[in-house]
Protein backbone atom coordinates (compact mmCIF):
# COMPACT_ATOMS: atom_id res chain seq x y z
CA UNK A 1 0.00 0.00 0.00
CA UNK A 2 1.38 3.42 -0.92
CA UNK A 3 1.95 5.96 1.84
CA UNK A 4 -0.88 8.28 0.78
CA UNK A 5 -3.26 5.29 0.73
CA UNK A 6 -2.03 4.33 4.19
CA UNK A 7 -2.64 7.88 5.29
CA UNK A 8 -6.26 7.84 4.10
CA UNK A 9 -6.77 4.47 5.76
CA UNK A 10 -5.31 5.79 9.02
CA UNK A 11 -7.51 8.89 8.95
CA UNK A 12 -10.51 6.66 8.39
CA UNK A 13 -9.47 4.40 11.24
CA UNK A 14 -9.08 7.33 13.67
CA UNK A 15 -12.40 8.85 12.62
CA UNK A 16 -14.22 5.51 12.90
CA UNK A 17 -12.75 4.68 16.29
CA UNK A 18 -13.98 7.91 17.84
CA UNK A 19 -10.40 8.54 18.92
CA UNK A 20 -10.07 12.06 17.52
CA UNK A 21 -11.58 13.94 20.48
CA UNK A 22 -9.86 11.66 22.97
CA UNK A 23 -6.52 12.28 21.25
CA UNK A 24 -7.10 16.04 21.40
CA UNK A 25 -7.97 16.07 25.09
CA UNK A 26 -5.02 13.85 25.96
CA UNK A 27 -2.67 16.04 23.94
CA UNK A 28 -3.71 18.99 26.04
CA UNK A 29 -2.71 17.64 29.26
CA UNK A 30 -0.51 17.11 29.00
CA UNK A 31 1.61 15.82 29.06
CA UNK A 32 1.77 18.12 29.17
CA UNK A 33 2.68 17.78 29.16
CA UNK A 34 0.88 16.94 29.62
CA UNK A 35 1.28 15.00 28.76
CA UNK A 36 -2.05 14.11 29.37
CA UNK A 37 -2.62 13.34 30.25
CA UNK A 38 -6.16 9.35 35.86
CA UNK A 39 -7.96 7.13 38.27
CA UNK A 40 -8.92 3.71 36.99
CA UNK A 41 -11.21 3.37 40.00
CA UNK A 42 -13.54 6.09 38.77
CA UNK A 43 -13.22 5.88 35.00
CA UNK A 44 -14.86 3.44 32.64
CA UNK A 45 -14.72 -0.20 33.68
CA UNK A 46 -12.02 -0.88 31.05
CA UNK A 47 -9.59 1.54 32.74
CA UNK A 48 -7.61 0.01 35.59
CA UNK A 49 -4.14 0.52 36.96
CA UNK A 50 -1.89 1.03 39.96
CA UNK A 51 -0.92 4.22 41.77
CA UNK A 52 2.82 3.87 41.28
CA UNK A 53 3.79 6.76 43.54
CA UNK A 54 1.91 5.29 46.47
CA UNK A 55 3.89 2.09 45.99
CA UNK A 56 7.31 3.80 46.02
CA UNK A 57 9.77 2.85 48.80
CA UNK A 58 10.20 5.47 51.49
CA UNK A 59 13.66 6.60 50.39
CA UNK A 60 12.45 7.16 46.82
CA UNK A 61 9.46 9.13 48.07
CA UNK A 62 11.88 11.32 50.02
CA UNK A 63 13.92 12.00 46.86
CA UNK A 64 10.71 12.76 44.97
CA UNK A 65 9.51 15.21 47.61
CA UNK A 66 12.88 16.97 47.59
CA UNK A 67 12.77 17.40 43.80
CA UNK A 68 9.19 18.64 43.81
CA UNK A 69 9.74 20.99 46.73
CA UNK A 70 12.14 23.13 44.70
CA UNK A 71 9.45 24.02 42.14
CA UNK A 72 7.39 27.21 42.67
CA UNK A 73 3.64 26.69 43.09
CA UNK A 74 4.04 22.90 42.91
CA UNK A 75 0.91 22.20 44.94
CA UNK A 76 -2.67 23.34 44.37
CA UNK A 77 -5.02 23.55 41.39
CA UNK A 78 -7.22 26.55 42.24
CA UNK A 79 -5.77 30.07 42.39
CA UNK A 80 -6.62 33.77 42.15
CA UNK A 81 -4.39 36.39 40.54
CA UNK A 82 -5.09 40.11 41.06
CA UNK A 83 -3.45 43.28 39.76
CA UNK A 84 -5.24 46.50 40.53
CA UNK A 85 -8.90 45.93 39.66
CA UNK A 86 -8.11 43.02 37.32
CA UNK A 87 -8.77 39.48 38.57
CA UNK A 88 -8.18 36.01 37.13
CA UNK A 89 -9.46 32.82 38.76
CA UNK A 90 -7.21 30.00 37.54
CA UNK A 91 -8.08 26.33 37.73
CA UNK A 92 -5.67 23.59 36.75
CA UNK A 93 -7.63 20.90 34.96
CA UNK A 94 -7.45 17.17 34.36
CA UNK A 95 -8.59 16.22 30.88
CA UNK A 96 -10.50 13.04 31.75
CA UNK A 97 -13.84 12.32 33.37
CA UNK A 98 -13.94 11.89 37.13
CA UNK A 99 -16.94 12.47 39.40
CA UNK A 100 -14.76 14.55 41.74
CA UNK A 101 -14.61 17.28 39.08
CA UNK A 102 -18.17 18.25 40.01
CA UNK A 103 -16.99 19.37 43.44
CA UNK A 104 -14.57 21.78 41.77
CA UNK A 105 -17.26 22.97 39.39
CA UNK A 106 -19.64 23.61 42.30
CA UNK A 107 -16.94 25.63 44.06
CA UNK A 108 -16.50 27.77 40.94
CA UNK A 109 -20.21 28.25 40.33
CA UNK A 110 -20.55 31.75 41.80
CA UNK A 111 -17.27 32.85 40.22
CA UNK A 112 -18.46 31.70 36.80
CA UNK A 113 -21.80 33.45 37.30
CA UNK A 114 -20.07 36.79 37.88
CA UNK A 115 -17.27 36.36 35.30
CA UNK A 116 -16.96 38.20 32.02
CA UNK A 117 -15.53 35.22 30.13
CA UNK A 118 -14.03 31.72 30.34
CA UNK A 119 -10.58 31.12 28.85
CA UNK A 120 -9.57 27.56 27.91
CA UNK A 121 -6.90 25.89 25.81
CA UNK A 122 -9.40 24.94 23.12
CA UNK A 123 -13.10 25.75 22.97
CA UNK A 124 -15.96 24.42 20.82
CA UNK A 125 -14.85 26.35 17.74
CA UNK A 126 -11.34 24.89 17.94
CA UNK A 127 -12.75 21.37 18.40
CA UNK A 128 -14.90 21.84 15.31
CA UNK A 129 -11.87 22.90 13.27
CA UNK A 130 -9.90 19.90 14.55
CA UNK A 131 -12.68 17.50 13.61
CA UNK A 132 -12.92 19.05 10.17
CA UNK A 133 -9.16 18.69 9.63
CA UNK A 134 -9.27 15.06 10.73
CA UNK A 135 -12.28 14.32 8.52
CA UNK A 136 -10.57 15.94 5.53
CA UNK A 137 -7.23 14.27 6.23
CA UNK A 138 -5.34 17.58 6.27
CA UNK A 139 -3.38 17.05 9.51
CA UNK A 140 -0.57 15.33 7.61
CA UNK A 141 -0.19 12.45 10.03
CA UNK A 142 1.79 10.42 7.50
CA UNK A 143 5.52 11.08 7.14
CA UNK A 144 6.00 11.31 3.39
CA UNK A 145 9.36 10.84 1.71
CA UNK A 146 11.36 9.57 4.71
CA UNK A 147 12.43 6.07 5.81
CA UNK A 148 9.80 4.21 7.81
CA UNK A 149 10.00 4.55 11.57
CA UNK A 150 10.66 0.80 11.75
CA UNK A 151 13.94 1.48 9.91
CA UNK A 152 14.98 4.45 12.04
CA UNK A 153 14.63 2.71 15.41
CA UNK A 154 16.62 -0.35 16.42
CA UNK A 155 14.67 -3.65 16.49
CA UNK A 156 14.06 -3.64 20.26
CA UNK A 157 12.87 -0.04 20.19
CA UNK A 158 10.60 -0.68 17.22
CA UNK A 159 9.12 -3.76 18.88
CA UNK A 160 8.32 -1.76 22.03
CA UNK A 161 6.85 1.18 20.09
CA UNK A 162 4.80 -0.89 17.65
CA UNK A 163 3.41 -3.08 20.45
CA UNK A 164 2.42 -0.04 22.50
CA UNK A 165 0.77 1.58 19.48
CA UNK A 166 -1.09 -1.64 18.68
CA UNK A 167 -2.58 -1.50 22.18
CA UNK A 168 -3.93 1.91 21.16
CA UNK A 169 -5.57 0.50 18.03
CA UNK A 170 -2.92 1.49 15.48
CA UNK A 171 -1.28 -1.47 13.66
CA UNK A 172 2.49 -1.63 13.03
CA UNK A 173 2.15 -0.96 9.29
CA UNK A 174 0.42 2.34 10.06
CA UNK A 175 2.76 3.24 12.93
CA UNK A 176 5.74 2.79 10.62
CA UNK A 177 4.69 5.71 8.41
CA UNK A 178 3.27 8.06 11.07
CA UNK A 179 4.94 11.36 11.82
CA UNK A 180 7.07 11.04 14.96
CA UNK A 181 5.19 13.79 16.84
CA UNK A 182 1.95 11.84 16.51
CA UNK A 183 3.62 8.66 17.78
CA UNK A 184 5.03 10.59 20.76
CA UNK A 185 1.60 11.95 21.64
CA UNK A 186 -0.17 8.62 21.17
CA UNK A 187 2.33 6.85 23.41
CA UNK A 188 1.33 9.27 26.14
CA UNK A 189 -2.34 8.34 25.86
CA UNK A 190 -3.44 5.46 28.14
CA UNK A 191 -4.78 2.49 26.16
CA UNK A 192 -7.80 2.52 28.48
CA UNK A 193 -8.74 5.93 27.12
CA UNK A 194 -8.64 4.64 23.55
CA UNK A 195 -10.59 1.52 24.48
CA UNK A 196 -13.32 3.53 26.20
CA UNK A 197 -13.67 6.19 23.49
CA UNK A 198 -17.27 6.06 22.24
CA UNK A 199 -17.09 8.51 19.38
CA UNK A 200 -19.71 10.78 20.94
CA UNK A 201 -17.53 13.87 20.54
CA UNK A 202 -18.35 14.93 24.09
CA UNK A 203 -15.68 17.03 25.81
CA UNK A 204 -14.04 15.16 28.64
CA UNK A 205 -12.73 16.10 32.04
CA UNK A 206 -12.97 19.35 33.95
CA UNK A 207 -12.32 21.34 30.76
CA UNK A 208 -15.46 19.92 29.22
CA UNK A 209 -17.52 20.62 32.34
CA UNK A 210 -16.33 24.22 32.43
CA UNK A 211 -17.19 24.72 28.76
CA UNK A 212 -20.59 23.09 29.18
CA UNK A 213 -21.34 25.29 32.19
CA UNK A 214 -20.32 28.41 30.27
CA UNK A 215 -22.49 27.45 27.30
CA UNK A 216 -25.50 26.91 29.53
CA UNK A 217 -25.17 30.36 31.09
CA UNK A 218 -24.17 32.21 27.92
CA UNK A 219 -20.69 32.99 29.24
CA UNK A 220 -18.31 33.85 26.36
CA UNK A 221 -15.61 31.22 25.76
CA UNK A 222 -12.18 32.22 24.43
CA UNK A 223 -9.36 29.91 23.33
CA UNK A 224 -5.85 30.62 24.58
CA UNK A 225 -4.26 29.30 21.39
CA UNK A 226 -5.14 28.27 17.80
CA UNK A 227 -6.58 24.80 17.32
CA UNK A 228 -3.51 23.47 15.49
CA UNK A 229 -0.99 24.51 18.17
CA UNK A 230 -0.55 21.03 19.60
CA UNK A 231 0.06 19.61 16.15
CA UNK A 232 2.77 22.09 15.20
CA UNK A 233 4.72 22.59 18.42
CA UNK A 234 7.21 19.84 17.54
CA UNK A 235 7.96 21.34 14.12
CA UNK A 236 11.30 22.80 15.24
CA UNK A 237 12.69 19.49 16.47
CA UNK A 238 15.49 17.81 14.56
CA UNK A 239 15.01 14.27 13.29
CA UNK A 240 17.26 12.94 16.05
CA UNK A 241 15.39 14.91 18.72
CA UNK A 242 12.11 13.40 17.46
CA UNK A 243 13.54 9.90 17.68
CA UNK A 244 14.98 10.59 21.15
CA UNK A 245 11.55 11.74 22.33
CA UNK A 246 10.01 8.55 20.97
CA UNK A 247 12.63 6.51 22.82
CA UNK A 248 11.93 8.48 25.98
CA UNK A 249 8.20 7.80 25.56
CA UNK A 250 8.56 4.01 25.46
CA UNK A 251 8.40 3.59 29.24
CA UNK A 252 5.32 5.81 29.54
CA UNK A 253 3.75 4.01 26.60
CA UNK A 254 4.22 0.63 28.24
CA UNK A 255 2.80 1.63 31.63
CA UNK A 256 0.41 4.37 30.51
CA UNK A 257 -2.65 2.99 32.33
CA UNK A 258 -0.70 2.91 35.61
CA UNK A 259 0.62 6.40 34.93
CA UNK A 260 -2.94 7.57 34.29
CA UNK A 261 -4.06 6.30 37.71
CA UNK A 262 -0.96 7.77 39.36
CA UNK A 263 -1.62 11.17 37.78
CA UNK A 264 -5.26 11.23 38.84
CA UNK A 265 -4.54 10.46 42.46
CA UNK A 266 -1.79 13.09 42.56
CA UNK A 267 -4.06 15.64 40.89
CA UNK A 268 -6.87 15.27 43.42
CA UNK A 269 -4.32 15.44 46.24
CA UNK A 270 -3.18 18.77 44.80
CA UNK A 271 0.34 17.44 44.12
CA UNK A 272 0.45 18.86 40.63
CA UNK A 273 4.16 18.63 39.82
CA UNK A 274 4.89 15.33 41.53
CA UNK A 275 4.02 13.17 38.51
CA UNK A 276 6.46 15.06 36.26
CA UNK A 277 9.33 14.44 38.68
CA UNK A 278 8.13 10.89 39.31
CA UNK A 279 8.41 10.11 35.60
CA UNK A 280 11.89 11.61 35.55
CA UNK A 281 12.93 9.31 38.43
CA UNK A 282 11.41 6.35 36.58
CA UNK A 283 13.56 7.14 33.55
CA UNK A 284 16.64 7.44 35.77
CA UNK A 285 15.88 4.00 37.18
CA UNK A 286 15.32 2.43 33.77
CA UNK A 287 18.98 3.14 32.91
CA UNK A 288 18.13 3.34 29.22
CA UNK A 289 19.65 6.84 29.15
CA UNK A 290 22.20 8.67 31.25
CA UNK A 291 20.84 11.11 33.82
CA UNK A 292 22.04 14.01 31.67
CA UNK A 293 20.21 12.59 28.65
CA UNK A 294 17.02 12.18 30.68
CA UNK A 295 17.27 15.75 31.96
CA UNK A 296 17.86 17.03 28.43
CA UNK A 297 14.80 15.19 27.11
CA UNK A 298 12.61 16.41 29.96
CA UNK A 299 13.80 19.98 29.42
CA UNK A 300 12.97 19.72 25.73
CA UNK A 301 9.53 18.28 26.42
CA UNK A 302 8.79 20.90 29.08
CA UNK A 303 9.83 23.71 26.76
CA UNK A 304 7.74 22.41 23.85
CA UNK A 305 4.66 21.27 25.74
CA UNK A 306 4.44 23.86 28.50
CA UNK A 307 6.88 26.76 28.81
CA UNK A 308 6.52 28.24 25.33
CA UNK A 309 2.74 28.00 25.47
CA UNK A 310 2.60 29.53 28.95
CA UNK A 311 4.42 32.59 27.65
CA UNK A 312 1.98 32.90 24.76
CA UNK A 313 -1.04 32.64 27.08
CA UNK A 314 0.04 35.53 29.29
CA UNK A 315 -1.05 38.18 26.79
CA UNK A 316 -4.62 36.91 26.25
CA UNK A 317 -5.12 36.34 29.98
CA UNK A 318 -3.89 39.81 30.92
CA UNK A 319 -5.86 41.56 28.17
CA UNK A 320 -9.00 39.61 29.04
CA UNK A 321 -8.75 40.40 32.75
CA UNK A 322 -8.14 44.10 32.13
CA UNK A 323 -11.11 44.31 29.76
CA UNK A 324 -13.28 42.52 32.32
CA UNK A 325 -12.13 44.90 35.06
CA UNK A 326 -13.64 47.78 33.09
CA UNK A 327 -16.98 46.01 33.59
CA UNK A 328 -16.14 45.37 37.27
CA UNK A 329 -15.82 41.65 36.55
CA UNK A 330 -13.10 39.01 36.48
CA UNK A 331 -12.32 36.10 34.19
CA UNK A 332 -11.93 32.36 34.76
CA UNK A 333 -9.11 30.43 33.08
CA UNK A 334 -9.07 26.62 32.97
CA UNK A 335 -6.14 24.68 31.49
CA UNK A 336 -3.99 21.63 32.17
CA UNK A 337 -2.72 21.64 35.76
CA UNK A 338 0.93 21.16 34.77
CA UNK A 339 0.90 24.64 33.25
CA UNK A 340 0.55 26.21 36.71
CA UNK A 341 3.83 25.32 38.54
CA UNK A 342 7.44 26.10 37.81
CA UNK A 343 9.73 29.03 37.07
CA UNK A 344 8.08 29.30 33.65
CA UNK A 345 4.63 28.27 34.85
CA UNK A 346 1.65 30.57 34.42
CA UNK A 347 1.54 31.51 38.11
CA UNK A 348 5.20 32.53 38.28
CA UNK A 349 4.91 34.45 35.00
CA UNK A 350 1.94 36.37 36.37
CA UNK A 351 3.77 37.04 39.62
CA UNK A 352 6.75 38.48 37.73
CA UNK A 353 4.33 40.67 35.80
CA UNK A 354 3.07 42.28 39.00
CA UNK A 355 0.11 40.06 39.87
CA UNK A 356 -0.59 38.98 43.44
CA UNK A 357 -1.13 35.21 43.65
CA UNK A 358 -3.47 33.58 46.19
CA UNK A 359 -4.17 29.87 46.54
CA UNK A 360 -7.88 29.03 46.90
CA UNK A 361 -7.87 25.26 47.50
Amino acid sequence: MKKNQQGRALHARVAHSGGRDSVWRWLQGLLAGAVALWSGSVMAASCTGTDLMAAMPGDEQTRLEAAVGKVPYHQGVLWRATRGDAEITLVGTLHLDDPRHHQTLDRLSETLDSAAALYVEAGPEEMAKLNQALAEGTLLLVDEGTPALSQRLNPDEWEAVSSAMAERGIPPQATAVLRPWFVILMLGMPPCLVRSADGSGELEGLDGLLIERAQQSGLPIHALEPWETLFTMFSDLTVEQELDMIRASILAGTYADDYAVTLTEAYFAGDVWSVWEFMRLEEYRSARFTRDEVDEQFALAQSSLMDQRNQQWLGPLTAGAEAAAAEEKGIVAGFGALHLPGEQGVLKLLERDGWAIERLD
